[in-house]
């Protein structure tokens, strides 16, 4: 089984969920499976279909866009473990960059793509405080995510971007730069084939690797119902730390983060109140 195959049954039409049943179901049952058998254990939507599909591969053409980026999967031994403990893990990655920051202890920030200059200060300050004792992971969205790998760069700290599209598509578009230069010299992931769009549910999705690729994350300016929340209700529920910086309470725009405080998040308006969890540990 190879990479490769992994991104065969996806393209057929077979969720990431589903080839990680499968995935388990070979791990018990070695045999090779027909692909009506492979098919049910994934549980897909039309087995028909996904035959179909998966027959009328041109696996020439497929290589080709297969091959256009890195890829790491979850068969692979670099895979990260804390990225591998979550629900649903993505079973397969494609990246550019230096695949060697998932090794490096990492901190998620998330927050408002509508933050106020307050809001994108305290991202600023926050990570220059953190003297780069993590690696910055975010999901290189509008307004805190931006300004998070921008403030890691600035102050010399590696930074990861998860993003909701393929490698070769840019969103936004004037984040274009930001992603060129972060392809470059520092590194970039995405669970998506290359020319996929923005679509609305990717995001979503996104939001639980980098809540799954890192010790803690930190929110700031998060709405309530907002994707920053849920990012951080998923991270509560596979472990990790949530850090919340309140904010105004008349705008609405912190409202999510006084919920998470009240949820049992930390309060943070310091580092030093994220450092002093890991210090000892």
């Amino acid at each position: 089984m190879t990479n490769f195959d992994l991104f065969r049954w996806k393209t057929a039409g077979m969720t990431n969920l589903g080839v990680n049943k499968l995935l388990k179901f070979y791990q018990q049952n070695p045999d090779k499976l027909s692909l009506r058998r492979m098919a049910q254990v994934a549980q897909v939507r039309s087995i028909a279909d996904f035959i179909e599909r998966y027959k009328s591969q041109d696996t020439k053409v497929l290589r080709e866009k297969y091959k256009q980026f890195n890829s790491l999967s979850i068969l692979d031994k670099d895979y990260p473990e804390r990225l591998r403990e979550i629900y649903n893990p993505p079973v397969l990655l494609f990246y550019q960059g230096d695949l060697s920051l998932l090794r490096n202890p990492k901190l998620a920030f998330v927050g408002s793509r509508t933050s106020s200059s307050h809001g994108l200060k305290t991202v600023q300050k926050l990570i220059g405080e953190l003297h780069q004792t993590f690696t910055i992971v975010s999901g290189l969205a509008r307004g805190v995510d931006t300004i998070s790998h921008l403030s890691a760069i600035q102050t010399h700290t590696p930074t990861i971007a998860v993003i909701g599209t393929g490698l070769d598509v840019f969103y936004p578009s004037e984040n274009r730069k930001i992603q060129t230069y972060l392809a470059h010299h520092q590194l970039v992931i995405s669970e998506y084939a290359p020319g996929e769009k923005p679509l609305k549910y990717h995001f979503p999705e996104r939001n639980r690797i980098i809540a799954g690729l890192a010790r803690g994350v930190v929110v700031i300016e998060a709405k309530l119902r907002s994707g920053s929340l849920i990012t951080c209700e998923r991270a509560m529920e596979e472990g990790r730390d949530v850090f919340s910086v309140p904010g105004n309470i008349l705008d609405g725009q912190s409202d999510g983060c006084h919920h998470l405080i009240q949820q049992g998040a930390k309060l943070v308006y310091q580092a030093q109140d994220i450092l002093e969890e890991y210090i000892y540990q």
